[in-house]
């Protein structure tokens, strides 16, 4: 069988905040059920897979997300690939550049994105550092929280092609507006880090799901479940100012 190629984008660009982990997560939920995966690192100048089933992108600062831009347009697989039905989970300065516009430098330029999911960011009233807790409508309507650590200082309003992921809890989100992420076709954008699929595996059940297009078999880890209580109680108790 040939391995679920995951491929990991321009991480000397966009990894600045351990959000590679989310491919190693990805990698190891699949691996527990003895489906064979793979990751693909693509760096600048090297040609991106149109063929892998889930792309991630990660966290980086302005000049990097200009040139990840540049670079990814200039290959233009990613385009091929989430028009043939790949999952693409961005974060935080990955969400801003799969997205329609985003802004950078003091003088707020307007820069366009990749446009693959419906939204623009702008600079915000204020900085959004700390623990974020939200809460995701899965789509069988059953409810699930998702953790993270948000550091971000664009705020991004969603088009009418988005959606929402979650709803915020604790902390800032997309724009102080009480929503988190967005969410067009199989293309997921979100602001936490953490990595986030690591603390949230429902989460990265959910993208092995739709890159898979099937229910995968639950994955029992009740020191895991103990894990994400304490931390989701330790988010509450502490607050967001």
């Amino acid at each position: 069988m040939t391995p679920i190629k995951i491929v990991l984008l321009y991480q000397s660009l966009l990894g600045i905040y351990g959000d590679r982990g989310n491919a190693m997560v990805l990698r190891k939920r699949l691996q527990w059920r003895d489906i064979d995966a793979e990751i693909v690192e693509i760096e600048p100048g090297d040609a991106v897979p149109a063929d892998g089933a889930v792309y991630l992108f990660g966290g980086g600062e302005d000049a990097a997300q200009i040139s990840a831009v540049k670079g990814l347009k200039a290959d233009g697989h990613i385009f091929e690939a989430v028009e043939a039905g790949a999952v693409v989970f961005a974060v935080c300065a990955g969400f801003q550049i799969v997205g329609n516009t985003f802004t950078v430098g003091e003088h707020d330029e307007v820069i366009e994105g990749l446009g693959l999911i419906d939204v623009d960011t702008r600079r915000g009233t204020e900085r959004a550092v700390g623990e974020i807790l939200s809460h995701w409508i899965k789509p069988d309507g059953t409810e699930s929280l998702i953790t993270g650590f948000e550091n971000h200082g664009g705020f991004t309003t969603l088009g009418s092609a988005a959606t929402p992921l979650a709803r915020v809890e604790i902390g800032i989100g997309n724009a102080n507006d009480g929503t988190e992420g967005a969410v067009q076709g199989k293309v997921i954008g979100s602001y936490p880090h953490g990595p986030s699929l690591a603390r949230n595996p429902e989460l990265a059940d959910h993208l092995l799901t739709l890159a898979l297009d099937r229910e995968l078999d639950p994955l029992p880890m009740p020191e895991l479940d103990e894990l994400r209580r304490q931390r989701i109680a330790a988010i509450r108790k502490a607050g967001r100012s």
